[in-house]
Order: structure tokens, then sequence, then C-alpha cells
């Protein structure tokens, strides 16, 4: 776990923006609303002069984690951190602001016992670092994984229109039409084209796609819609009857003014056993 390495969403400028924000507010209402240790009394002044006074004090401090993570920011960019690295980066994050609170309060205080002041920052520093961090990485590994869920249910709803769809492209790969599942009829072979027969609107409709019916075939391939003749490709989804007579044997759509389609020897079996198979 130490040795894994950190999220890249950590060193985005946005969230380090945010953590540097949430970190400074934090530690403004906590320590003027909460006075934690009695920080009320390190300074012999008015409450507005208090406000005043730890306020800039705290705006000031937070540059040590504004100087750190701009540093990290770009150390992130040719080097990978770890999560052990990083806990030991947060540490050296505490370790300096209280070493900038202790300076700052024997300046002003030179008569404190400088290891009681610097125990004292140390503690203080950690609640108002480790709280709001606390607070932040929770939200944005939460807000990752919730962009992770979208991502997998849009890819799921993706590939579950792709299997309702059936998409055409051209000689040259580009898409010129798609057609739902239940609408696509049969497609036939005219030279260097193709007739793309389907439903629209109740209508027998016919569009013409330059591509090879043996293209078709293979970007159909794993789907209902099989070869079953030289010039036909059927889609067995609405193949109501398989017909045999005297001249051949045929498809059936049931459909009016949709022509039957004719099987040729070469993939009767194999169209016939899938769709016995498929219709049971």
């Amino acid at each position: 776990m130490l040795g894994q390495k950190i999220p890249r969403f950590i060193f985005e400028k946005g969230n380090i923006v945010r953590l540097i924000l949430l970190t400074a507010l934090f530690a403004l209402v906590f320590i003027n609303i909460y006075k934690p240790f009695s920080s009320s009394h390190w300074y012999p002044v008015s409450e507005f002069k208090f406000f005043v006074f730890s306020s800039l004090i705290i705006l000031t401090g937070v540059l040590v984690v504004v100087i750190s993570r701009v540093i990290m920011y770009y150390r992130a960019k040719k080097h990978a951190i770890t999560y052990g690295q990083y806990g030991v980066w947060i540490l050296l994050e505490i370790f300096f602001m209280s070493l900038f609170y202790t300076i700052y309060t024997l300046s002003v205080n030179p008569e404190r016992e400088w290891l009681s002041v610097f125990k004292e920052s140390s503690i203080n520093t950690a609640l108002v670092l480790l709280l709001p961090y606390f607070a932040i990485h929770l939200y944005l590994f939460y807000n990752d994984n919730k962009k992770r869920l979208q991502l997998l249910e849009d890819a799921r709803l993706e590939s579950t229109a792709r299997q309702h769809v059936y998409s055409f492209y051209d000689e040259k790969n580009e898409l010129r039409i798609s057609i739902k599942r239940n609408n696509l009829l049969y497609i036939e072979s005219a030279d260097n084209y193709v007739y793309i027969w389907y439903m629209n609107k109740g209508y027998l409709t016919k569009f013409m796609l330059r591509n090879s019916l043996k293209a078709i075939e293979e970007s159909l391939s794993d789907t209902s819609v099989l070869r079953c003749h030289r010039s036909f490709i059927a889609n067995f989804e609405q193949v109501k009857v398989i017909r045999r007579q005297k001249d051949g044997i045929y498809l059936e759509f049931g459909i009016d003014k949709v022509p039957d389609i004719p099987i040729s020897k070469t993939y009767n079996e194999k169209v016939t056993h899938w769709f016995m198979t498929y219709s049971s």
C-alpha cells in the first residue's frame, strides 16, 4: 500500500486549489471560533484584534502549504509519488508550519519556552491540516469513484445501444447510416455497391452504400445478420419462414411488398441450423 502510487487527480490544479482554500478556511474557523488549547490567551488582545491577528498568522502559515503543493505539483509531473512518500510529505508540511508558528510566537513572546511552544504549535497545526486534508481527500476519492461508475454506466449504455443498432460504413470507413436491428431486413449486392433494405415508418426503404457485401458480412459477424446467398445477407431476427420449393429455398419476412430472399446451397445448412436454434 505504501509503495502504491498516489492517484493523479490529487495533483490536479483545481484539486490543489480546493485543498488550500479549505485548509485556510478551516484554520480560520478552528482558531477563531473553537479557540483550541486556550489560544485566546496566547496574546492579551481583544476579540476583534485576536481575529485579525490570528487570521494574518494563519494565512501566512498557509503559505507553507501553498509552496509545498506547488513543489509537489511539478514533481508529480516527472516522478510518481507513492502513498508512503505522500504521508512523509504531509508530516513535513506539519513540521515546517509548526516551526513557522513557533518562530513567530517566540518573536512576540520571547519569554516562552521554545519546546513547549513548538509542541503546542505541532498539535494545533496537525489538527488544522489533517482534518481538512481528510475531508478534501475523502471528497476527491468519492468524486473519482463516482466518475468511474458513471463511465462504466455510460459504456454499458453505449454497448447496449450498439447491440440494438446496426451501423454501416462505406469503403472509406465513414459511417453512412445506422438502423435499429428490428427495422433491418436484408442487404443486397449491386456490383461495387450494396442496397440496404429496411422498414421506415411502415414502408420498405432502400439505402445505397458503396462497399462490398463481404465487408458488410465481416462487420456484422456474431450478429443475427447472416449471409444466405452470394448476393444477399438477411437479418434472421425478422425472418418468419424458411420455405423449400422445387426451384430452391427462400426466406419469408411476412411483410407486404417485401420479396422472398433465396438461400443458396452453400449457406443452406448454416442458416437453417441457425434459424431453427434461434427460433427455439
